[in-house]
This record gives C-alpha cells, sequence and structure tokens, in this order.
C-alpha cells in the first residue's frame, strides 16, 4: 500500500459546494434497486476514487451522471446547483465527462477523426480540413503527454485495447471539463502508459477539476485518491480518507468481511499429463513447450506483447499454428479447428469477454448453453426446459447476480459477465481450461468467487492455464508460473521460488541467449 507520505499532495479543495454531487440518488430497474438513497460529493481539486463490489451501483450513478440514466428519486448537483440531464449531450455541454472502460472506436478512420468525432475542423464547402486536424492532434498529444504512444494516422481497426483506451480519454479532454470520471481506465494499459495517465489525473485535479476515479486495483487507488467513496447493495457504505485508512479496512467496508484467504487452497495436481505442447509456432510465439497436469494451475505471466493471449488463441484454434504439435488428454489436435479443440475438451475464457466471447443482446441462458447444445437437443429441436434448468443451474452454482437467467448479458456488471462465460465451460466440463485475465475489471469480492471457482475446478481434475498481467494474481493461484517475453518462453519458476522480482526478470529479459534465468528458475 502507498503511504501518506509518498502520494503527491492534492491542492486545497475549491470553495463549498464546488464540483458534482448527487442527492439521495434512487434508481430502480423493474423490481431491481441499483441506487438506495446514496448523497455524495465529488469536490473539485480533490480525486474521488469509487470502489464497491461489481452490481454495487457505481456504473448506475456514473450513468446518472453522464445522462445516460434518469433518478427515479433524487437529484444531480453541479456547484451546488441541482442540474437537469435529459441525455449525455446535456451532460458533455455541463463539463461533465465520462471514460467509459470498453472505448467506442470507429474502425475505419483514423486515429486524429476518431478523437474529433462529431467536432472536425472543416473548410468552406464542410470538406475536412486536414491541415488544422494534424495540427489539433500533435498539440493535444503533447500536451496530455501521450505522444510516441499514439500515430494519428492509424485506424481505428489497427488500435490495440490500451490504444483505444487512450483515445477516450482524449476525447473527453476536449472542451471545457468540470468534472471527468475515470471507468478502469488502466485496465489495458503497459506500465508506462499508466504512469503518464497518472501524471495526467493529477495535472486534472491541480487545475480544480473534480475527478472521480473507478478501480479495483488497491495500488492504483492509494496513489492517486485523496478520499474513497464505496457503495455496498446500492447504497453508501461510507466515505474514507486514503491517506488515513488501509487495504483490509477498504475490503471489510466494500464486501462485509475478511478476505485474507483469498488463495488459500490445496495441492491437488496429479501425475496425468492432460495438454502437451510442443514447439509450437505461429505468426507471435516461437517453440513454445508447455505441459499441464490433471488438477494442476499454470500461471502464464509476461509483459503486454509477449504473446501470451495470442499462444491462448492457437491453443483454441482461433489462431494458425505453423508448426509443432498440441495434444490433449492424448489426442492430437489440428490446428486452426476450434470446434475440435472444444469437443476434445478445451476451454478457452478470452481476455476481451465482451468482443470475443460472449453475445451480449442475447440472454445468460443462450450464453450458458451455447457450447453444450447438441447435448440438448432431442432430434432436430433444443429441450427448452432443460437448457433452462442447465443455465439456472449454473448461475445459481456461480452467484450471478442477475433478476433472471432470461436477462441479457449486456446489462451485467463485469464480474457477472465473467461468472458467464466461466458458467458455458463449467457446463461443456472441459479437461482443460484456459483463463486469459480472468479478473479484469473485477471486484475483489467477485475476485474472491473466481479465485474460489478455480480451486474447485483444480479439485475436480480440471488442467487450468491462467493468464495475468496481475503479479499477486499469478503468485497466489498457480502452482508453477511460465514466463514469457517477445513471444518466446524464458522460464519457469516454481510456487516456491516465484516473486514479483523473479518473473520480472524473466519477463524483462532483453538478450534471450545471455540472460541468466532468475533464482529458482528453469529455461
Amino acid at each position: 500500500m502507498t503511504t501518506p507520505a509518498e502520494r503527491p499532495p492534492s491542492p486545497a479543495t475549491g470553495s463549498p459546494g464546488s464540483g458534482a454531487g448527487v442527492e439521495n440518488l434512487v434508481k430502480r430497474f423493474d423490481a431491481v434497486q441499483a441506487l438506495a438513497g446514496v448523497t455524495l460529493d465529488f469536490p473539485a481539486g480533490q480525486v474521488t476514487a469509487l470502489m464497491g463490489e461489481n452490481g454495487a451501483g457505481k456504473s448506475t450513478l456514473l450513468k446518472i451522471l453522464t445522462g445516460d440514466h434518469q433518478p427515479t428519486e433524487g437529484r444531480v448537483l453541479l456547484h451546488g446547483r441541482p442540474l437537469a440531464l435529459g441525455s449525455p449531450t446535456d451532460a458533455r455541454r455541463a463539463g461533465i465527462r465520462i471514460i467509459p472502460q470498453e472505448p467506442e472506436i470507429i474502425p475505419h478512420v483514423s486515429v486524429a477523426e476518431n478523437v474529433y468525432a462529431g467536432a472536425l475542423p472543416r473548410r468552406a464547402g464542410r470538406q475536412l480540413d486536414r491541415a488544422e486536424l494534424r495540427r489539433r492532434i500533435t498539440a493535444d498529444l503533447e500536451r496530455l503527454g501521450f505522444a510516441g504512444v499514439l500515430d494519428p494516422d492509424l485506424l481505428g481497426s489497427e488500435l490495440t485495447p490500451a490504444q483505444r483506451q487512450l483515445i477516450e480519454i482524449m476525447r473527453a479532454l476536449t472542451g471545457e471539463a468540470k468534472v471527468i470520471a475515470f471507468d478502469e481506465p488502466t485496465s489495458s494499459l503497459s506500465d508506462h502508459e499508466v504512469e503518464a495517465l497518472f501524471a495526467l489525473i493529477r495535472r486534472l485535479r491541480d487545475e480544480g477539476i473534480a475527478v472521480i476515479y473507478v478501480s479495483h486495483r488497491m495500488k492504483e487507488i492509494f496513489r492517486l485518491a485523496d478520499r474513497i467513496a464505496v457503495l455496498r447493495d446500492g447504497a453508501l457504505a461510507g466515505v474514507l480518507d486514503a491517506a488515513t485508512t488501509n487495504d483490509g479496512e477498504l475490503v471489510r467496508l466494500m464486501v462485509g468481511r475478511d478476505l485474507s484467504a483469498m488463495f488459500s487452497r490445496e495441492h491437488v495436481a496429479t501425475d496425468r499429463l492432460v495438454l502437451d505442447v510442443r514447439g509450437v509456432t505461429t505468426d507471435a510465439v516461437r517453440d513454445i513447450d508447455l505441459q499441464i497436469r490433471a488438477g494442476e494451475v499454470v500461471g502464464l505471466a509476461g509483459l503486454i506483447g509477449a504473446g501470451r493471449s495470442e499462444l491462448a488463441l492457437a491453443l483454441a484454434g482461433d489462431l494458425p499454428i505453423h508448426s509443432g504439435t498440441v495434444t490433449l488428454d492424448g489426442q492430437r489436435l489440428r490446428t486452426g479447428r476450434p470446434s475440435e479443440a472444444i469437443k476434445a475438451g478445451l476451454g478457452l475464457a478470452p481476455e476481451e469477454r465482451k468482443a470475443q466471447a460472449l453475445f451480449l443482446h442475447r440472454t445468460i441462458r443462450d450464453n450458458t448453453s451455447t457450447v453444450v447444445l447438441e447435448r440438448l437437443r432431442r432430434l432436430r429441436f433444443v429441450r427448452r426446459g432443460a437448457e433452462r434448468e442447465l443455465a439456472q443451474h449454473y448461475a445459481d452454482l456461480l452467484r450471478v447476480r442477475t433478476p433472471s437467467i432470461e436477462h441479457e448479458v449486456r446489462k451485467l456488471s463485469g464480474g457477472n459477465q465473467q461468472k458467464v462465460v466461466l458458467a458455458r465451460w463449467l457446463a461443456r466440463k472441459p479437461k482443460v481450461l484456459i483463463l486469459d485475465e480472468p479478473t479484469r475489471g473485477i471486484d475483489i469480492g467477485a475476485k474472491a468467487e473466481i479465485y474460489q471457482i478455480i480451486a474447485d475446478l483444480a479439485r475436480e481434475g480440471v488442467a487450468i492455464l491462467v493468464i495475468s498481467s496481475e503479479l499477486p494474481e499469478v503468485l497466489g493461484l498457480a502452482d508453477r508460473i511460465v514466463v514469457m517475453q517477445g513471444g518466446r518462453i524464458t522460464g519457469e519458476l516454481s510456487r516456491a521460488h516465484a516473486s514479483e522480482e523473479a518473473i520480472l526478470a524473466l519477463a524483462m529479459a532483453d538478450d534471450l541467449s545471455t540472460t541468466a534465468p532468475a533464482p529458482g528458475a528453469t529455461t
């Protein structure tokens, strides 16, 4: 945890009533009450962290602040005065901005055009003024500290998740902003990009802007926040001074219990080899050898761009393999065939769950049953009763918070969406399960539940590969850790010898032929 002495001092708050706030805010969706009488201020010149489990009401509160939802009761205040927000356009005109967790990018236009979409400079005759566009984007990239990180000419379809996030940040900072909310902004950023973002947030705070920061990452909260507001079950559980609280107190306020034993589980790995990868080479990875046994949890670590996700997609048949073999429980898989991998018993929960795993406009029932429909069919027709029973069983087992299994997945919180992805594979009963960033954007309570699911699956004999950028997570979950850099495996660490320092030493190995392995590592 960052100590008060390490956190840069925040300037004095503006005059009383400056900034934004909500008063007696209530929001109901049919029978579900998302917010229950929340009164909370977001002072100008301060960073207010907004925390709580998924489903606690954070997203609903932000959507009311930005005009996407209308409150059932209560009101929004700006500088102490009531503010009517009938739409996101009203909120933007009032100076309220939100940087969403899932960026919305126009794929066929450039970075510069994406940033200024809706406000592009025009010449007489309405022709795009490309010279002025270039001047603006160059100046803004420099001003915001993103020069060299974003190429103004790249198309939206060519952007990485991190670059898409930076575009949303730049969009929010065009025009005069008074309140800016960041919703899990670092979930896809590299360490360098995170530092640039933090410097920017501090500058916004120092300029007197009210900053709302939503994150599940404790270290970030204690580095940035002046105060921490916690929501639980739609109500305000409390507001803490970031300089005088600690992560244990914060977790207890969020979930109502101590999660100190979050990673505790017994070693249940057997000698039975389930996944055997030999010499696999793709466009992104080279000469990968990887073995996982029944009941074993293997962590796959490395920096962004190391090739971890590409390896996962190749093993699942979604990316072509140029050479090498993948054998699952004695059966050699033909590459480039996702259906064959699934049939053999391999499941993949990918990093981008919304884009790569979920049918957002379909129900929980539809998403859960999609890989077991052949088991539910009688002749050519799906037995709807059996499908509902199966979906309800796994929704109950994984404690998916939803009014009904007929609820659309897009309306669920991030943690509950991830549980639906897991429900799909649990229904399939896999032999190997690959989890790519399984707790990205998920609150600490939901993380604990997913960690328990992983432990339970291992106990049942499932071979599990966990890819995570959060080193404490890898260290807590894995029986052993494989580290990648530059598309190759640079070493392996046993649980006894693994540490953040040892993982980073292998992840940052520049010269693979001369770098010495970390203590306890095998290469």
